[in-house]
């Protein structure tokens, strides 16, 4: 199943659509939410008489309260409403509600079981499959990822539609703002804690790029469901870096760098571009995919190689003002528009 082709909108269903925005609530943004909050927001704002937002109260924010809300609250908020589909856009679906489109963004729970907790695993491997395995459809991010979930998860291939993310308006050259205070030149990799970006590969980076008076500057958090946090010396570690500060973040450094052994699109790289910053990222995964060839692709398992190219995106004139103008024209052909096209043509035809 391939995404339906953005073109005119069907006419208003009958019965609401309602948008399970659980991920949008959260205290810290990474890929997931951010796609869940520029979806569901951006659907509501195309639609408002046909997509109504559900999110857990306030009280029930937490982990695990708002994993309970979404699997018990939301179905019975989707039922009084008579709702003809209840659309997810962050790996889970509510297994109480019959009519579901879930967005699993990839298979990495499946692919690298290790890297997470017990119990995350488990929910995700039990009700995150469970929901996708009945849901009506479900999307994914790249044709990587929809090649995992066919060949780990045992979804039928004609439910598996792949619609990438997008890029926000913020995200451009002109953007004002430099984030933290970092008087320094530096080279910028913005990843959580997690053994899969594989960051612990960049210290050869961090010295090479020392000797030339720059700084490598690790963003953000950690999170309680890995199981290992990646250790990685000679950089800056600045933590988890606010929505607003990014734009300022990434157009202020001399390069991005993405060292992932899996990533199931690689939004960062994406940002990066459109703030005109250059970009290099492992040659493995979705990567190569979304980066098109506007970035240095790299082995991940070469960390030699991986410092000498983020050497040269951050200090050879010719090779970064060709990464510039590559990375500008490749992020131009993701935007959140088209994304909220295609998903409101595809929930439309199901509804």
């Amino acid at each position: 199943m391939r995404a339906p082709a953005a073109g005119r909108t069907p006419p208003t269903a009958t019965r609401p659509i309602v948008l399970n925005n659980r991920a949008a609530t959260r205290p810290t943004v990474t890929g997931v939410e951010r796609w869940t909050a520029e979806v569901t927001g951006r659907l509501r704002a195309l639609a408002p008489e046909r997509y109504l937002v559900a999110e857990p109260p306030r009280r029930a924010r937490g982990r695990i309260l708002a994993q309970g809300w979404e699997q018990l609250a939301l179905p019975a908020v989707a039922a009084r409403r008579r709702a003809a589909l209840v659309f997810s856009p962050a790996n889970l679906a509510p297994l109480a509600w019959p009519r579901n489109v879930v967005v699993i963004h990839d298979a990495a729970v499946l692919r690298h079981p290790d890297a997470y907790s017990p119990a995350y695993r488990l929910w995700h491997a039990r009700i995150g499959l469970a929901a996708a395995r009945r849901a009506r459809a479900v999307i994914t991010v790249s044709e990587f990822s929809r090649r995992e979930l066919l060949a780990l998860a045992g979804l039928d291939a004609e439910r598996v539609a792949v619609i990438p993310g997008g890029v926000g308006e913020q995200f451009a050259p002109a953007t004002d703002g430099r984030g933290p205070d970092l008087a320094q030149p530096y080279v910028l990799t913005l990843a959580t804690a997690d053994a899969r970006k594989n960051l612990s590969a960049l210290t050869p980076a961090a010295a090479a790029l020392a000797q030339r008076g720059i700084e490598l500057v690790w963003a953000g958090d950690a999170r309680p469901y890995f199981t290992e946090t990646e250790r990685v010396t000679g950089v800056r570690r600045v933590g988890y870096v606010a929505e607003r500060d990014l734009p300022g973040l990434y157009r202020n450094a001399l390069a991005f760098v993405l060292p992932s052994r899996y990533e199931g699109f690689g939004l960062t790289c994406v940002e990066a571009m459109a703030c005109g910053t250059p970009v290099v990222a492992a040659d493995r995964a979705a990567l190569p995919e979304t980066c098109g060839g506007a970035a240095l692709l790299v082995d991940p398992d070469d960390p030699a190689a991986l410092a000498a190219a983020v050497v040269k995106a951050a200090t050879e004139p010719g090779v970064r003002a060709g990464l510039r103008e590559a990375g500008l024209r490749r992020a131009r052909t993701f935007t959140w528009d088209r994304t909220v096209a295609e998903v409101d043509a595809l929930l439309m035809r199901l509804a």
